[in-house]
Order: C-alpha cells, then sequence, then structure tokens
C-alpha cells in the first residue's frame, strides 16, 4: 500500500469537528519552499496543514493549497493569532489578514499563539473574537497554543469557553504530563510541535536524556530495527498511540512522504511506557510564563 493511499485517523474536538491526527506544520519553512511541501504534503494523503501568522509564509501555504489539486472541504487548515494582535479588533483584523493571505473562505482551526501573562487581559479579549468569528461560520474550531493548565483555567473562568485543541511542545524528552491531564479533564486535544524533537537541534542547552534529539536515543533506535522504520517514525507512531495529534515540519518531500507512513504498525504498551520514560521534564522551547509579542519580535503584516 503507498503512503498516498492511507488516511490519517481523526480526532473528534469538543465541538463535534473531526481533526485529522497527522498533519504537516511549517515552521521554519521558508516561504520559497513551504507552497512545494504543503502541495507534496496533500498528494501524499495529508489533509491537516498547520501555519501561523508568524511563520510569515502563508501566502505560500495558500498557494501550495491550490496547487495540490485536492478540494478545500477535505482538508483541514490551521493557521494562528500572534501576540502583537491580540484584543479584540486586533483580533479581527489579524484572522482577517491570514484568510487573505491563505486565499481561503475560512479557516478550521484557529489558534492563540502563545498565552500573554503580563496581558492576560488582551489574551481573553481576543479569544472572545475568535469565539464571534467561530460563531459566525468563519472558523470551525478555536484553540490554544503553549496554554499551561493555570492558563487554561483562567481562559475558561473569564469567557466560559474551553479550547477545542492544546498545541504544545511534545515529544519523548519533554512529554508534559501535568498538561495531558489537564486537557483530559476538559475534553481537550493535545496537539504536539516539534513532535520528533526539533527543538533540541536549535538549543544547545536543553536537557536530554542521553542523546542530542530522541532519534537518536537508543531506545528509539532500536525500536526503529524492530518494526523496520525511521527513528521519526516510531516517535510519529508515539504520539498517535497516546490519542496526540501530531504536525511534524518537513520541506523534503521523502521525508514529508515518510513521516506519513506510519499507519501500518503500531508500538505495544509496553514500549510506549517505554518512551515515556525518557521525559526530562523540562522544555527546550519558549517560556509560556514569561512569553510577550517581544519574545520573538515578528511583524506579521510584513509579508
Amino acid at each position: 500500500m503507498s503512503p498516498a493511499s492511507k488516511t490519517s485517523p481523526s480526532l473528534l474536538l469538543n465541538n463535534g469537528v473531526a481533526m485529522p491526527a497527522l498533519g504537516l506544520g511549517v515552521y521554519l519553512a521558508p516561504a520559497e519552499q513551504a507552497a512545494d511541501a504543503v502541495s507534496t504534503a496533500i498528494q501524499s494523503g495529508y489533509r491537516l496543514v498547520d501555519t501561523a501568522s508568524a511563520y510569515l509564509n502563508e501566502r505560500a501555504v495558500g498557494k501550495g493549497i491550490r496547487a495540490s489539486g485536492v478540494p478545500r472541504h477535505e482538508l483541514f487548515i490551521t493557521t494562528k493569532l500572534w501576540p502583537g494582535q491580540y484584543g479584540y479588533e486586533a483580533a479581527m483584523r489579524g484572522f482577517e489578514g491570514s484568510l487573505s493571505r491563505l486565499g481561503l473562505d475560512y479557516i478550521d482551526l484557529y489558534l492563540l499563539h502563545w498565552p500573554v501573562p503580563t496581558h492576560f487581559a488582551a489574551t481573553v479579549q481576543a479569544y472572545r473574537a475568535m469565539d464571534k468569528l467561530r460563531a459566525d461560520g468563519r472558523i470551525r474550531a478555536i484553540g490554544v497554543c503553549n496554554f499551561l493548565p493555570h492558563h487554561l483555567q483562567t481562559l475558561r473562568e473569564q469567557t466560559g469557553l474551553v479550547p477545542a485543541v492544546n498545541q504544545i511542545e511534545l515529544n519523548p524528552f519533554y512529554t508534559q504530563p501535568e498538561s495531558r491531564a489537564a486537557h483530559a479533564r476538559l475534553g481537550i486535544v493535545t496537539q504536539a510541535w516539534a513532535p520528533i524533537g526539533g527543538t533540541y537541534l536549535r538549543n544547545k542547552n536543553a536537557v536530554t536524556k542521553g542523546a542530542d534529539t530522541p532519534l537518536k536515543h537508543p531506545l528509539i533506535t532500536g525500536l526503529a530495527g524492530k518494526y523496520g522504520k525511521s527513528p521519526a517514525q516510531v516517535v510519529i507512531r508515539w504520539h498517535l498511540d497516546h490519542g496526540f495529534s501530531a504536525i511534524p515540519k518537513s520541506v523534503h518531500a521523502e521525508r514529508i512522504v515518510e513521516n506519513f507512513d506510519v499507519f501500518d504498525f503500531a508500538l505495544t504498551a509496553e514500549e510506549v511506557a517505554r518512551i515515556d520514560a525518557l521525559d526530562t521534564g523540562a522544555r527546550a522551547g519558549g517560556d509560556p510564563e514569561t512569553f510577550t509579542a517581544a519574545s520573538y519580535p515578528t511583524d506579521v503584516d510584513a509579508q
């Protein structure tokens, strides 16, 4: 069976919308490469594509969607609102910008990109704007990224809304059990960014567990040998076996196809638990407790 003939399982969001569990992420994908990556992914069977205004490649993602030849209604497109556009009216404008750059009539999943604890009132107002857009049929589902359990609780208390998805840093070296427990309790889908541990290649000071990245750990490489798969495929399978959504990023066609070829095997419960035990308890990416729009200066309108 070719990868293109396989289909990702879906996860049911808390508003009844079905979301593919496995998708393509385009963080750090240069605009000149992102269009081809998206088109290749969709033609290879992917139906979920995840971008963000701050990635500065929404136009390229839209181009790739159109080049794929797959009807829009078969796709699930996610993008994110940057903290520099938090607040009610600013969020409305931010959404219109993303929609225009993508060249779409609606967004399947729209996310707050980070909590901003020092300006949480603006974070809440942005979420209220997103809920209005959802009610108007311009977004199918809304959620957040990088929210810790207490951020989720405050958002719920102040809006009465439970996000459909929380996209968080999650991989075998950083498994976030507290966040996952909160998601399970509230009915939020856990979605992993940097699911195969790319953050560890970018952060040389990151805490690891006997290898530079999860892909080099002897446990992962050993399981790859057992199943005749790549280490990345084993880690992606670990996410799926946990019931997570994962959005591995690549701009290389052969790796995009390989990352989707994970539906013909499954890890045992004991193997999943052994991978869980690789957790370091230390994140390699940004800190949600201190994040502001100035943490990664980005002019989302200059694209």
